[in-house]
């Protein structure tokens, strides 16, 4: 009998050989619920399983991964205490994974990848085809099967689930982060023909135009790298700000508009970037609607001040100061009402208590949500794309260097470098900014009580940071809303309907209902690709989250760093390395629909992992510790009492991954393919053919249906219970919280 502590052995045992002996082993064009590839299932060596392969289609490589699932059943039944058990399993899933990833990266489309292959072991005829759905089960499997081993040898106190947790991100930000974005940062150090040249990223690195400071004494933009970080700064600042405000005005304030603040707040991150643009650009430009009014009624001259420094700035902080208030209001609602009680009964004024009690427990809030916004605008490419003018940043020069004239992608490697220093920098400084303080506040002590009123001057503070930002925005959408009804916005403002009816039009056929609006199909597609990703986004990220903030691990530094590198990376050098990553084996996803969600998870996963460590910084370890001393595991834990606890953050990842990936351009833009194409993609191609309308029409659209999504995730996931406290309300009637946590 199969002891009960090597069940999981068996399970992953199960797991590999199924992915060898049953499941084709090569990508299937169809994909496997297209039951196409059982068609020539075995004769096929395309697709074939890895042990049919190797027999009858002059594969004998793949015999091998065979040995290497058969190791492990000479110790399912000895204890994991016995030196062998953690030995071969150490073996078996070290080994047998590096050769599954070995013999992937050596064979190609073409035999052999490199001509030392060739010149040791003769020509090979035989193509391989990038690996498919049996190697990534063998794959999985022979991951867990190490991290079996290394819990076995007492890493993280031999907690399985923890090294398992850990061992999975690790592979999936090898795979989906580090491995596609090598590919194009080995571009610095080559010229254009590919070959090694040092001295050209040395002269790319120092060059004049990234590091120029002729701004300092003449009326001119500085260098490139100078342009973004400060625009990037500015940004972090100014959005951590608003996003307090708005926090404190929802939560501490008796405004009478929280309903209508928290529907603004989510507004600009359901609105894809460039709509953003051309609607300040149609308010503020020279003939804009406020110009034409300003100049029409006081005689002030219409200008281009919206094109530069400020209108990108003013774009970026309309655009990700919700990202700020997602992660402050789970921490502004987190702070004790009990710890402030106790400092105005030690005679601490209103103004004493929220700046020495409130305001230090919610710096991590506070570290995080700049963070955010300082990455968030270090890699925008839509709003200085439309507002950018003569201004140049990183990400929109990343991208013309790309795809434009220059064709130079070691240029757009030393780019990517310099956004990766910079935000290695922000790192540095926000963890030497919150040290090594505590910053709890929730713990398993009954917690009861009603927050102090605000000071009067914080109060004024607030409501003169939210009502100008609020109004702006309402007065954005309400023309972005007003545009898909005009025949053409700024010059023909009849009413009309065919903006929505191109787009969306249905039509009765023969056969039934016919879809026969344009937008459709990338509507649908864009649904599918953003539902399918937002829950492993949430996963991955608040899984992440866990691991930092309660476990403690070699090397957590760095692996706190490698989950955050997609976000800190222009999503056009995402898009590019992507492409070079996986057009071709051991991994072929160019032109499907994987390629699409595993940009989005990745890319969308940060925000989650900083969710998830502002919120968990509040909750005490003794809530774990007292669940694993009753005896439960630590994923019992995690589920009976963390999460729960964490349903802010879980709102906050699962409401921006759909929304990023339903507004997201400058990595898709590269993705898409006829058959998966992208609401954004579409729309911006409306833009540039100068079809206003029809972009707005869809845009709206869009808008709308996040809306929707965004209160139904609300209703499902609900409120945090923290003890008995009571919630400042505008009337005597119960507060009606909706939108966003």
């Amino acid at each position: 009998m199969i002891p009960k502590f090597n069940r999981p052995v068996v399970l992953w045992l199960a797991v590999g050989w199924a992915g060898f002996a049953v499941l084709p082993w090569y990508a299937i064009d169809d994909g496997l619920w297209s039951f196409a590839w059982l068609d020539g299932y075995i004769a096929d060596a395309d697709h074939a399983p890895a042990l049919f392969a190797a027999l009858v289609a002059d594969r004998p490589w793949l015999l091998t991964i065979g040995l290497f699932l058969l190791a492990p059943l000479a110790i399912l039944t000895r204890p994991k205490n016995d030196p062998l058990y953690a030995g071969v399993l150490l073996a078996a899933g070290g080994l047998g994974l590096t050769y599954v990833l070995a013999q992937g990266f050596t064979v190609g489309l073409g035999g052999w990848r490199w001509e030392f292959l060739e010149s040791a072991f003769g020509s090979l005829d035989v193509r391989q085809f990038g690996m498919g759905y049996g190697a990534l089960l063998v794959s999985a499997a022979f991951l867990f099967l190490l991290s079996q081993g290394i819990a076995a040898k007492g890493a993280v106190n031999g907690d399985v689930f923890v090294v398992g947790s850990i061992a999975l991100i690790i592979a999936l930000v090898a795979a989906f982060i580090f491995f596609p974005v090598s590919r194009i940062l080995i571009s610095a150090v080559q010229d254009n023909e590919g070959a090694f040249a040092p001295g050209s990223f040395l002269d790319k690195l120092v060059s004049r135009d990234l590091w120029g400071l002729a701004c300092v004494t003449a009326n001119v933009n500085c260098g490139i790298a100078w342009n973004s970080l400060v625009l990037a700064i500015m940004v972090g600042v100014g959005t951590a700000g608003l996003g307090l405000a708005f926090a404190l005005a929802v939560t501490r304030t008796a405004i009478r508009a929280k309903r209508m603040l928290r529907i603004l707040t989510i507004l600009p991150i359901i609105t894809p970037p460039f709509v953003i643009g051309l609607a300040i650009i149609l308010l503020f430009g020279r003939s804009g609607a406020l110009s034409v009014f300003l100049e029409g009624t006081f005689g002030i001259e219409p200008s281009r001040w919206i094109y530069g420094f400020t209108g990108v700035w003013v774009a970026q902080m309309l655009a990700f100061t919700p990202i700020a208030f997602l992660v402050l209001i789970g921490v502004v609602e987190g702070v004790s009402p009990a710890m402030e009680e106790a400092a105005q009964t030690l005679r601490a004024s209103r103004w004493q208590t929220f700046v020495t009690v409130s305001l230090p427990l919610i710096r991590p809030g506070l570290a995080n949500a700049f963070l955010l916004g300082f990455i968030e605008s270090l890699a925008d490419f839509g709003n200085p794309m439309v507002l950018g003018g003569d201004f140049e940043v990183l990400s929109t020069s990343t991208f013309y260097a790309i795809v434009g004239a220059q064709n130079d992608q070691g240029r757009a490697a030393v780019l990517a470098i310099v956004l990766l220093a910079f935000t290695l920098t922000a790192f540095y400084a926000q963890r030497r900014w919150l040290g090594r303080k505590s910053y709890t506040t929730v713990t398993g002590k009954g917690d009861s009580g009603v927050h102090p009123t605000l000071p009067r001057q914080v109060t004024w503070m607030v409501y003169a940071a939210v009502v100008p930002w609020a109004a702006l925005t309402f007065v954005i959408y309400a023309m972005i809303m007003f545009g898909g009804f005009v025949k053409l916005w700024g010059y023909d403002h009849s009413f009309t309907l065919a903006h929505y009816i191109d787009a969306f039009g249905i039509a009765w056929g023969e056969h039934g209902i016919v879809w026969a609006g344009a937008a459709w199909n990338s509507f649908s597609t864009t649904i599918l690709v953003s539902a399918v990703s937002t829950v492993p986004t949430a996963i991955i990220g608040l899984l992440t989250a866990y691991l930092l903030v309660r476990q403690r691990f070699h090397g957590q530094d760095a692996f706190e760093f490698g989950t955050m590198l997609s976000f800190a990376i222009p999503g056009t050098v995402i898009g590019i390395s992507y492409i070079l990553a996986f057009n071709v084996p051991p991994i072929e996803l160019t032109g499907t629909g994987a390629i699409l969600v595993i940009c989005f998870v990745f890319r969308n996963m940060p925000v989650g992992v900083r969710a998830g460590i502002a919120a968990m910084s509040q909750i005490d370890r003794s809530l774990d510790e007292s669940s694993l001393t009753l005896g439960a595991n630590s994923f019992t834990t995690l589920r009976r009492v963390v999460l729960p606890l964490l349903r802010p953050a879980i709102v906050a990842a699962i409401v921006f991954s759909f929304v990023r990936a339903m507004t997201a351009i400058s990595a898709v833009i590269f993705l898409v393919s006829a058959r998966y194409d992208m609401a954004t993609s579409y729309i911006i191609g409306r833009v540039e053919n100068g079809d206003y309308g029809l972009a707005i029409a869809y845009s709206s659209v869009l808008i709308l249906v996040m809306v929707l999504v965004i209160v139904a995730v609300q209703a499902a996931v609900g409120q945090r219970k923290l003890g008995r406290r009571g919630t400042l309300k505008a009337t005597g009637r119960p507060a009606l919280e909706v939108g966003i946590p």
